[in-house]
C-alpha cells in the first residue's frame, strides 16, 4: 500500500485541477489535457510517487502519544 503524503489542501487542488483538465479534454479533444489523469489519481489516492522520491509530504504530522 502506498504511504499517504498528500494533505488536505494539496489533495483538493489536485482533484480540482485534474477534473478541470479532463473537462478541457472533453471539450477540445486535445490529447495534452489527458495529463489531468495524473493529479486526479494522486489526489484520489492521497499519495504522490514524486513526493516519495524527494522526501516531501503535505500531510499533517501526527503527534506521538506521550505516556
Amino acid at each position: 500500500m502506498l504511504k499517504k503524503n498528500v494533505g488536505g489542501i494539496d489533495r483538493t487542488l489536485r482533484i480540482v485541477v485534474g477534473l478541470a483538465l479532463l473537462a478541457a479534454f472533453a471539450f477540445t479533444q486535445n490529447l495534452w489535457f489527458l495529463i489531468g489523469i495524473v493529479p486526479l489519481a494522486t489526489g484520489l489516492m492521497s499519495s504522490c510517487p514524486l513526493y516519495s522520491i524527494v522526501g516531501l509530504s503535505t500531510c499533517p504530522m501526527k503527534k506521538d502519544a506521550e505516556a
